[in-house]
């Protein structure tokens, strides 16, 4: 039964199809060594590209500073409110401070061991960090740079984090129980589990209608979960299995790596695929920025980050 119940599901993901889009502009910007991962800063239109050793600055499409903080990193977040960047390394369990208007280095937080991936509350100035076995979420100061508390995780591991700073809430993915965990960043507790695809990776939440994007690693398609009552109410079946998602807010529009070769566009307001990127690479993280709305994609495959305009 279970052969035939794969069979089909291959046979269903075959017969996606999606349109074929273009891009009015594709630049390649060579950032360094196995770029992991992308924030922007859509105030002042700065990208900061996490790579093997070294966090590079992209503006105007050039690369204005690199700073070696050791690696490899393996995830970044802007607070865009206080320009404050932040890197984390997994290997060494910290999480390196950038000052955004400097580019220097402001300090380190031992996060704790394995902690792999970071988002921010802009509204209280706090980063949620976490990775490593036993899901712990670290809760970071960002005035002081230090460890404020660390909070037990509810599912094992955790892959992925995405701030909700207006509702006081934040998301993570629990791999190991394809779900979507809830955290009340103010009485700073998990209050939610949402059932998702196998090995969720990449989120991102649409503001407005209060819809996260999951992306489902393990398997051809993305969660939509309703943020209010907590339940995946679409899938989204895509051309290959997704690990990175991001959302453009005033078009209600995602992005995502869904595609075999390039990225997959996704209308936020029918859940359906609306267009396919091919660029010729399996692409890997996947940024946006909110004012100009170009898309950022990491090359891995060419230490390269791609530009994306008009897609």
């Amino acid at each position: 039964m279970r052969a035939t119940l794969v069979s089909t599901l291959v046979l269903a993901i075959g017969l996606v199809t999606a349109p074929s889009a273009h891009a009015e502009e594709v630049v390649t910007i060579n950032v360094g060594d196995r770029p992991s991962a992308i924030a922007v800063n859509s105030v002042t239109g700065a990208v900061y590209v996490a790579g093997s050793r070294a966090v590079t600055v992209v503006a105007g499409n050039l690369v204005v500073a690199t700073v070696d903080i050791g690696g490899p990193l393996s995830d970044i977040a802007v607070n865009e409110r206080t320009g404050r960047v932040y890197a984390a390394n997994a290997a060494t369990g910290t999480v390196t401070v950038l000052d955004g208007d400097s580019n220097a280095v402001a300090g380190v937080i031992a996060a704790g061991p394995g902690k792999s991936t970071v988002d921010v509350d802009e509204e209280s100035n706090t980063v949620y960090a976490t990775g490593g076995p036993s899901g712990e979420v670290a809760v970071l100061d960002g005035v002081s740079d230090t460890v404020r508390e660390k909070l037990p995780g509810p599912a094992g591991p955790l892959a992925g984090v995405a701030v909700d700073d207006g509702r006081r809430l934040a998301y993570f993915t629990g791999e190991r129980n394809k779900t979507v965990e809830v955290l009340d960043t103010v009485g700073e507790a998990f209050v939610g589990s949402v059932p998702v695809g196998t090995a969720p990776d990449g989120l991102d939440l649409h503001e407005a209608s209060n819809t996260l994007y999951v992306a489902n690693s393990g398997i051809h398609h993305m969660s939509v979960v309703d943020g209010a009552t907590r339940t995946e109410k679409a899938t989204v079946l895509l051309r290959s299995a997704a690990s990175a998602v991001a959302v453009h807010q005033s078009s209600n529009t995602v992005y995502s790596n869904g595609g075999p070769n390039g990225l997959i566009r996704i209308d936020g307001t029918k859940n359906e695929v609306s267009g396919e990127l091919t660029l010729g690479t399996n692409a890997g993280d996947v940024a946006v920025d909110q004012r100009t709305r170009v898309v950022y994609a990491a090359d891995p495959q060419r230490d390269a980050l791609l530009a994306i305009t008009g897609f």
